[in-house]
């Protein structure tokens, strides 16, 4: 399968690169299929193309400056002076009527010599847009001119008021982006300082949760039993006042008011405040009573996290593995972007005949503008033209770019989930290279993140590329669920549509499984060196034997996190709020002049979450991979001198008092 797309992905790379020319795709392209602006073009010194009829015909007659002009023309020759320069070179017959021409085209690829009309206009993207502005369903141009009185009922204008939406606020947004670029460029200094205190942050919050973590997560956890017993006894406070209030409606039970829009209804009733404290005090009773029952669990995934941090205390090179990641995936992402503008610009010119009269037989067939003149499709058909109309072709390759796009995309599915188990392999090597050091510090090998990254890429380059086609082509259906779902939208097969949720609802999961199971075997991989598939089922059948370890873990790891990640990017945020809204005296001077406060703000919240979740993800793997050692240490070594434990003196305990435990509960 991977020589088969490997097979593809090469035909596809070499003739997209011989056919495709991005140019097609970023600049326009005037009647002819000739570029605007660019060098070595008769539209060099052209660089924004003008539209002959934007607006459709049925505004012409409100806005036609066309036949002002043949009308001024007769006592004035400067009006087709300025008139001809908006029209085709060589054109120079200002009597010519151009009703009898098309006036549907939209685009510059039309037989008209000269433009309908000539309205104000922005350049936006090299393309000239008229200076729409809408009003209470009123179309303006330029301030000027109204167009109403019953044209909304027509569909040209009903889309070009949409479409006078849609222009101008891209219009607007340029100058909103102007703005924004000048408040990056003078708080870029101070965004970066933000994102390294976060960087700090994010650093010794790592380090520290040695030290913390237990406390944290006992905190945290007793702070839910708090909050949720002092819900149990507002609830019973409002039951009882509510049955000692007289008539009151404590005694009009939910069935009896019904369904009601406003819920504050709900909150008259006794009934209410007697489900919600039977609800949370079931739940009081299941959180206390599996903290009961896994306090031992719970104790040996505190000292996994505790763990953890003194291990990343030790390999502090993993931190900065992130970066080596995020440029990968930004070459993966160029490559992408490059092969499909390249394959959405193979193809040359295409060029069909236009003509004026409605039954002619040639009319929308390919012409060749060189030899049209010698043909008879003029004679046959009067006023036709062989002008551009397309960038593409008709062979059979042209036929499959769709297929090909799809193709790109699954190669790049492919290529990041390659990226991502990349870094996950050899992080998971460096932390177990940690945990399998009998003596830690002393026996732990120098330059271990090197020495995993090594290793991951000469001996598992093919077991990480199998598992990643295996995440891939599971996205890539889920890609194709969405598209489906999407075209499915508007019809009204119930069966269909309830198929593709199951689909969705199934292939989610499948997704969410598969790249559990693949970070366990890059582990397994990592610390014994064996296949994908050996791995995937070695770690497979591990985490079966210790499920009730896993969960907890999983659970008090995430929570973790989580907690870490918006405790960070929320304390770095608070304080970048007040120092960019002037709320902060001692700085209050060096805070530069902006136009939006909230754009440096946004960035630096956004960037803070990214590098938090970018150094806790190697928190995380490091965590996971602990496990899995501490669990195979269990299952090799029973603690004797000639198969001694390699865990921490910590987990040594902690195992201690649970196998103690167990022999005392098993006398």
């Amino acid at each position: 399968c991977a020589c088969a797309l490997q097979t593809v992905r090469i035909f596809q790379y070499i003739h997209t690169w011989i056919h495709g020319d991005p140019r097609k795709v970023v600049y326009p392209t005037d009647s002819h299929g000739q570029f605007c602006g660019q060098q070595g073009t008769p539209n060099a010194n052209k660089a924004i193309l003008f539209y002959f009829n934007i607006l459709g015909p049925s505004l012409r007659d409100r806005f036609a400056t066309y036949l002002d002009m043949q009308y001024n023309y007769r006592y004035n020759n400067s009006y087709w002076e300025y008139y001809r320069q908006f029209c085709k070179p060589g054109f120079d017959n200002p009597r010519k009527d151009l009703t009898s021409l098309n006036l549907y085209c939209l685009t510059s690829s039309s037989s008209l010599d000269c433009p309908s009309m000539i309205v104000p206009s922005r350049p936006f993207l090299q393309r000239c847009f008229p200076d729409f502005i809408t009003r209470n369903g009123t179309l303006t141009v330029a301030n000027k001119t109204d167009f109403k009185d019953g044209l909304g009922k027509t569909r040209s204008v009903i889309d070009l008021r949409d479409a006078a939406n849609g222009i101008t606020s891209l219009l607007d947004a340029k100058e909103v982006g102007m703005k924004i670029f000048e408040d990056y460029a003078s708080s870029w200094y101070w965004i970066l300082i933000g994102l390294v205190i976060t960087m700090v942050v994010s650093l010794a919050f790592i380090l520290l949760l040695r030290f913390t973590a237990g406390v944290l997560l006992w905190l945290i956890i007793f702070g839910v039993i708090a909050v949720v017993g002092y819900g149990i006894w507002h609830c019973y406070w409002e039951f009882s006042t509510l049955r000692g209030k007289p008539h009151s409606d404590g005694d009009v039970t939910i069935s009896d008011i019904g369904f009601q829009t406003d819920f504050r209804v709900y909150l008259q009733l006794s009934q209410t405040w007697l489900i919600l404290m039977i609800s949370l005090s079931v739940i009081e009773a299941v959180i206390i009573v599996i903290l009961i029952f896994l306090r031992r669990r719970v104790r040996i995934a505190i000292a996994l996290l505790e763990e953890g941090s003194r291990a990343i205390g030790y390999i502090m090179s993993t931190l900065f593995y992130p970066i080596i990641t995020f440029v990968l995936l930004a070459i993966c992402i160029a490559y992408w972007a490059v092969i499909a503008v390249f394959l959405a610009s193979s193809g040359d010119a295409v060029y069909k005949v236009m003509s004026t009269q409605d039954k002619c037989m040639y009319a929308n067939l390919t012409c060749d503008p060189e030899t049209f003149s010698l043909t008879n499709v003029t004679t046959v058909c009067p006023g036709s033209q062989c002008t551009f109309a397309f960038y593409g072709g008709e062979s059979l390759y042209h036929h499959y770019i769709f297929v090909l796009q799809l193709c790109n995309l699954l190669v790049f599915l492919w290529l990041v989930n390659f990226t991502i188990a990349l870094g996950q392999c050899t992080l998971a090597g460096a932390f177990a290279s940690y945990y399998w050091a009998l003596k830690k510090p002393q026996d732990i090998p120098s330059c271990p993140l090197f020495s995993s990254f090594s290793r991951a890429v000469r001996y598992h380059t093919g077991s990480l590329a199998f598992g990643s086609l295996i995440l891939a082509l599971v996205q890539m259906f889920r890609i194709v669920l969405e598209y489906l779902d999407h075209k499915l939208k508007g019809a009204h097969n119930a069966f269909a549509r309830f198929l593709i949720c199951c689909l969705k609802c199934c292939f989610w999961c499948l997704e969410h499984f598969i790249k559990f199971m693949n970070r366990n075997a890059y582990i397994m991989m990592a610390i014994y060196g064996k296949s994908f598939c050996t791995s995937a089922k070695d770690a497979f059948f591990l985490l079966m034997r210790n499920v009730v370890r896993v969960a907890v873990l999983d659970k008090v790891t995430d929570f973790l996190l989580f907690l870490g990640k918006v405790l960070i990017s929320g304390s770095v945020g608070v304080l970048a709020f007040f120092f960019f809204t002037r709320k902060i005296p001692v700085i209050q001077e060096e805070v530069p002049s902006l136009n939006y406060y909230w754009v440096p703000l946004l960035t630096v919240i956004l960037g803070s979450y990214l590098i938090a979740h970018g150094f806790f993800n190697v928190y995380a793997m490091c965590v996971d991979t602990l496990f899995l050692c501490f669990c195979e240490d269990l299952e090799r070594n029973d603690g004797s001198p000639l198969k001694p434990f390699y865990m921490s003196p910590q987990l040594h305990r902690i195992l201690r008092r649970e196998q103690g435990a167990k022999l005392y509960a098993s006398s």
